[in-house]
């Protein structure tokens, strides 16, 4: 497969500002938001009503914390999170389609106590975070937790315009799925260096689609981020002041192949500068049970899985969300998966 893209993003730029305030407005808003679900799978947020000044706080955290060495960063390392599927793993610790990805990383998501309910039933991707704690990242903790907040709201907001773009009450998925989302956050960082002889990494990220519902992507000035479109692949390089937002694999699922998950990449980082990019992954609850929505026009749950990039028949499944999570996360971490699973 080639690996160019071209010279200039043709991803639309949507100003969400009427969703995220509840103004009248929306339904406009909403119809571009479904143009581009149907067109792309992909589009920027502008408007979003994200604090600019506590996205540049984390990135300058995360960059501290990416500095350290790395046997110091693996004092928080994944296997340590246990179920919860929390913590860091090294340069290419991470695989897709069996092949690592030439990036570090830290996993998070929703902040539980060992008291909550879900985690004292040792409930996969459930629980506490591992926060790094070292000088100069006194505030990580308190900086993650509220991005992660400020992002999940836009996230109910974004599924409000995506509920309106297909003729549905904005309430929709938060009635059925997102009332309390599965929230999985990654802080990844692109090292500019070589990958070590014998290493069979080509790519920042290989070829793939995102599970859940939304992913609500912020990226550093370095980019590197690569769509594929019906037209061939395309850049989605950095705007400032927006995120790429890409639908996923269930809300491809829920609507039987209107708004389909669209595979994207990342190259390998030769920019000469570290690559930062925050993808915050706004999923069903873990019980929830994904069913097609009835009546969408022009809808079909057939099996497409000739055209996916991995052959899998997504509209095939019938079950639990965290079902489907887990039997793709398993792949992509094998070795912590038959020792916290």
């Amino acid at each position: 497969m080639s690996t160019s893209t071209s010279a200039s993003p043709s991803l639309p730029i949507i100003d969400v500002a009427p969703l995220v305030a509840g103004r009248p407005e929306r339904g406009a808003v909403a119809e571009r938001i479904g143009a581009a679900c149907r067109e792309h799978g992909f589009f920027y947020v502008s408007g979003h009503g994200v604090d600019a000044q506590l996205v540049a706080r984390l990135e300058t955290l995360s960059h501290r914390f990416f500095d350290l060495p790395e046997p110091t960063k693996m004092q928080w390392r994944m296997a340590l999170g246990g179920r919860a599927w929390r913590g860091y793993f090294p340069l290419g610790g991470e695989l897709t389609s069996g092949r690592p990805d030439w990036k570090e990383g830290l996993y998070l998501g929703t902040e539980l106590p060992p008291e909550h309910p879900r985690v004292a039933a040792r409930m996969p991707v459930h629980g506490p975070n591992l926060f790094p704690q070292a000088p100069g990242l006194e505030d990580f903790r308190e900086t993650i937790l509220a991005y992660m907040a400020q992002v999940t709201q836009l996230g109910h907001r974004l599924m409000e315009g995506i509920a309106l773009s297909l003729g549905l009450p904005a309430s929709y998925f938060s009635d059925r799925y997102t009332a309390d989302p599965l929230i999985l956050f990654r802080i990844f960082n692109y090292p500019t260096q070589d990958v070590p002889q014998g290493v069979d990494a080509p790519w920042g990220v290989g070829e793939h689609t995102d599970y859940g519902l939304l992913t609500i992507l912020h990226q550093d000035t370095v980019g590197g981020l690569a769509v594929h479109t019906p037209g061939g692949w395309i850049e989605a390089p950095p705007v400032p002041g927006t995120f790429v937002c890409n639908i996923g694999d269930m809300l491809d699922r829920m609507t039987g192949g209107l708004y389909k998950s669209t595979p994207h990449r990342v190259i390998r980082n030769t920019s000469g500068r570290d690559r930062l990019s925050f993808p915050l992954f706004f999923d069903p609850d873990f019980e929830a049970r994904v069913q097609r929505i009835e009546g969408l026009p022009g809808a079909a749950a057939l099996d497409d899985s000739a055209q996916r990039w991995d052959r899998a028949n997504v509209h095939a499944f019938n079950g639990r969300y965290g079902d489907y999570l887990l039997a793709k996360v398993s792949k992509v971490f094998p070795q912590l998966r038959d020792e916290v699973l």
